[in-house]
C-alpha cells in the first residue's frame, strides 16, 4: 500500500476514534443527567405538594436525557457507518490509482523491449545486404567464408548485444558464423526445420523479417537467444530473390534482466513485486526475481484490454500491458507484468 494510502486509513481511524470517546462522554453524561433526575423525582415526592413543580421539571430533564441518548446512540452507529463507507472507498480509490500506475510501468517495460528489438531487426535487414554475406550465400567458396566470418566478427565486436551471426545457405547449412572459434558446433549445422529459417526464406522482400520464440540454442552453449532473420537477397537488392539467410541470435537474458530489475519501484515496493515479460503464450520469457524462465506460465486474466490491472485469486495485484510495437516493429504479442503482494 501507498503512503497515501496509509494516511488515509489512519485518518479514518483517527476520526472513528475521536468521534466515539466523545460520544462516550455525552454518553456518560445522559446517565448522570438522568440519575440526577430520577433523584429529584423521589424528593419531590417526598416534599409532597411542595415538590410537584419541581417534579415537572425532574421529568422534563429526564425525557431531555433519553432523547440525548437515543441521538447519541445513532450518532454512534451513522459515524461508524461513514467511517466504514469512507475507508472502503479510500481503499478502493487507492487501488485504482496504484493498479493503474503498476500497468503504467510494464508498460514501460515492454516499450523499452520494443525499441530495443526495434533496433535488432535494422540490424538484421540492414546486414543481409552487406556484400560479404551476399557473395558467401551465392558461392560459399571457402574463402568467401573466411571473408564474411571476418566480416560478421567485427560486426559482432561493436554491437555486444549479440551472442553470434549465422549465414545459412538456401537449404538451411550453416556455411559461415561470426564467432568461429567460440561456437565451433554452429558452421555445418542444418536449420531448415527452425521456424525462423522458414519464415526468413518466405519473406516477400528486403523490408521483411521474422523473429523466433525466445529460446536455448543448443549450438551456443545452450544460452537463451532472441533470433532474428531474413533473407539475403540475390546482389544485396531489395526485390532479389533470396539466395540464403542470415540469423543474428540477441543475448537475451542479461539485457531482458536489466529491463525488469530496473522497473522504478518505491523502495518498499521492491521485496513484494516480481515484474515479468511474457510472451504471446504468456510463458516467463524474463522475471526480475530471475524464476521461471521458459518453464513458468502466467494465466493472465486481461479480457480484451491492452492494458490494466486486477486482483488475483491469491489477492496479489496484477498490472500489465501488452505490447504496443515501435515504429516498423509491430511487437510480437508480449507483455510486461507486474505482480506485487499487498
Amino acid at each position: 500500500m501507498s503512503m497515501a494510502g496509509t494516511d488515509l486509513f489512519e485518518l479514518s481511524r483517527g476520526v472513528l476514534d475521536v468521534a466515539s470517546k466523545k460520544v462516550s462522554l455525552i454518553e456518560d453524561i445522559t446517565r448522570r443527567t438522568k440519575m440526577l433526575a430520577m433523584n429529584a423525582l423521589i424528593e419531590a415526592a417526598r416534599a409532597g405538594d411542595a415538590g410537584r413543580g419541581f417534579a415537572v421539571v425532574a421529568n422534563e430533564v429526564s425525557e431531555i436525557s433519553t432523547q440525548v441518548n437515543s441521538i447519541t446512540k445513532e450518532l454512534r452507529s451513522e459515524i461508524v457507518a461513514r467511517v466504514d463507507h469512507l475507508t472502503t472507498t479510500g481503499s478502493a480509490m487507492v487501488q485504482e490509482m496504484h493498479g493503474k500506475r503498476l500497468a503504467d510501468l510494464s508498460l514501460n517495460m515492454i516499450e523499452i523491449i520494443d525499441r530495443n528489438l526495434y533496433e535488432r531487426s535494422c540490424d538484421v535487414r540492414w546486414w543481409a545486404t552487406d556484400s560479404a554475406v551476399v557473395d558467401c550465400a551465392v558461392s560459399p567458396t571457402e574463402e568467401a567464408r573466411r571473408h564474411a566470418s571476418h566480416r560478421l566478427g567485427v560486426i559482432l565486436e561493436s554491437y555486444t548485444v549479440y551472442l553470434d551471426l549465422w549465414i545459412a545457405d538456401a537449404s538451411g547449412n550453416v556455411i559461415a558464423n561470426g564467432r568461429p572459434d567460440r561456437y565451433r558446433h554452429a558452421r555445418g549445422a542444418n536449420v531448415s526445420d527452425e521456424l525462423w529459417f522458414r519464415q526468413a526464406m518466405a519473406t516477400r522482400d528486403g523490408g521483411e523479417f521474422t523473429v523466433g520464440d525466445v529460446a536455448r540454442n543448443n549450438k551456443l552453449d545452450d544460452r537463451v537467444v532472441a533470433t532474428y532473420a531474413t533473407a539475403i537477397r540475390q546482389g544485396g537488392e531489395a526485390n532479389g530473390a533470396p539466395v540464403g539467410v542470415l540469423g543474428i541470435f540477441f543475448d537475451w537474458e542479461p539485457q531482458a534482466a536489466a529491463v525488469v530489475q530496473g522497473v522504478r519501484l518505491e523502495e518498499n515496493e521492491r521485496e513484494r513485486s516480481r515484474c515479468l515479460l511474457l510472451d504471446a503464450r504468456h510463458r516467463v520469457i524474463a522475471s526480475s526475481d530471475g524464476r521461471g524462465i521458459l518453464s513458468e506460465t502466467v494465466p493472465l486474466r486481461r479480457g480484451g484490454d491492452a492494458m490494466g490491472f486486477y486482483a488475483d485469486p491469491q489477492g496479489k495485484l496484477v498490472g500489465y500491458a501488452l505490447t504496443p510495437g515501435y515504429e516498423t516493429y509491430k511487437g510480437l504479442g508480449w507483455y510486461g507484468v507486474i505482480v506485487q503482494d499487498r
